[in-house]
């Protein structure tokens, strides 16, 4: 199967054309201010006190969109309570494929510069490109939102934007699931493990998870609001949002140990306990291994034991590319398909499965699992599937959301293929 991802077909938001409002802003010497999501309260969703909009050429003497590459460190976590959006921007520079997707390559502050920039975005099936200028909020100088490491550095702060934009505001993104932005950012599908009861092959599969590109974050569970962003003894913090950069495995006093990487958006706070940075653990093991995993950089990010990982994290959330955001031979043997229905009163609105009389009228899809995985993790021969439900509904009205949920069955051996629509 070709590599599709650059062929993917994409629409313009709010009917708004990247190239033709460019070159209207260039004809006439203006830079762009986006009628659509304009520099007012309206567009940060409440009123945030001191705020200025500014263009990164009012903050600084030489802007640029990217500084070398982007990295992991140009995620930094502002005033908002978007951690698990930070999650999943910070995952997205692992793999410059899906981030040129999301960040389309050839933008700058000095070529063709009409204060406009365009992201791309998944939203409810189709990918959508998103332009937004570049007024940014600040509070004394310093931008409100999301930031760079790196001050001169602005993609992360515009994608922020963008992602502000499609959603209604900034506020909308307050509180939130890092699944949720990783299928955003991909098309893909998630699936969640609780780590208290996870599967003992789990270290297998977020190794080859990663290997595959997929975007991983985890989590602290919380009892109360209380707890929210409460600190552990170690360091790590409830409630909030990390991304998972790494695996590997490590030869420590003569035993293999796993190893997780994560990350938290913050930019710092970093565990403290073993393998944290500096920790004795490093002294014991190889140079070349220590070398090689970059163990040490005040950035946020830090290693721990798999064993402690399960310890002290209660959530793990792995998304699934899709075949077309995927440039590995091996991952392209998923095959992606999807399926859309609707419950309407009186015909399709079937209830769940404690009204037997109507629950048959439920919209149903078939498919035919026929391909035998190569590796599978309990060493039993299956065909691994993954579904997932989506709920056409933005952030800003998620109070709106209705519980949905869907049952998977067994067709009987008794059943033709001729009977149903499959696919496999």
């Amino acid at each position: 199967m070709a590599n599709k991802a650059s062929e993917i077909k994409t629409i313009s938001f709010n009917q708004q054309n990247f190239e033709q409002l460019r070159s209207q802003c260039l004809q006439t010497g203006s830079l762009f201010c986006d009628p659509t999501f304009p520099a007012s309260s309206a567009s940060l969703g409440k009123d945030h006190k001191e705020v200025e909009w500014k263009r990164p050429k009012e903050l600084c003497s030489n802007p640029k969109f990217i500084v070398d590459e982007a990295t992991r460190t140009d995620i930094c976590q502002g005033s908002m309570g978007d951690c698990w959006l930070m999650a999943g921007m910070a995952s997205l520079t692992l793999d410059p494929q899906i981030l040129n997707r999301v960040v389309p390559p050839a933008q700058s502050f000095r070529s063709l510069y009409a204060g406009i920039f365009h992201f791309q975005l998944w939203q409810f099936g189709k990918w959508v490109d998103v332009v937004v200028d570049d007024r940014l909020p600040t509070r004394h100088g310093k931008l409100l939102f999301n930031h760079s490491a790196e001050k001169r550095e602005f993609w992360s702060a515009l994608l922020d934007k963008a992602y502000a934009k499609v959603n209604g505001s900034y506020e909308a993104l307050n509180g939130g699931y890092s699944s949720e932005s990783f299928e955003d950012f991909t098309g893909g599908i998630s699936e969640s493990y609780d780590l208290t009861t996870s599967p003992p092959f789990l270290f297998n599969i977020l190794r080859k998870a990663l290997t595959f590109g997929s975007l991983l974050g985890c989590s602290i569970q919380i009892g109360s609001s209380s707890e929210m962003e409460t600190m552990t003894r170690q360091k790590l913090v409830k409630g909030h949002a990390y991304s998972i950069t790494a695996a590997e495995q490590v030869h420590h006093l003569g035993s293999l140990v796993d190893l997780v990487r994560i990350r938290n958006p913050w930019g710092h706070k970093e565990w403290t306990g073993a393998w944290s940075d500096d920790s004795k653990e490093w002294k014991e093991i190889h140079p070349r291994e220590k070398k090689k995993l970059n163990y040490s950089a005040d950035d946020g990010e830090f290693w721990m034991s798999y064993k402690d990982f399960q310890k002290h994290f209660s959530d793990l959330d792995i998304c699934h590319l899709t075949p077309d955001m995927l440039s590995s031979d091996e991952a392209k043997r998923w095959h992606y398909t999807e399926f859309e229905g609707e419950w309407k009163v009186g015909s399709t609105a079937g209830g769940c499965s404690n009204y037997p009389a109507s629950f048959c009228s439920n919209p149903q899809f078939f498919i035919c699992l026929e391909d035998v995985d190569d590796d599978p993790h309990d060493r039993v021969d299956g065909c691994t599937v993954l579904i997932g439900l989506m709920q056409k509904v933005s952030r800003k009205d998620k109070q709106n959301l209705t519980s949905i949920g869907f049952s998977v069955y067994k067709v009987p051996n008794e059943v033709s293929s001729a009977d149903v629509t499959t696919d496999s």
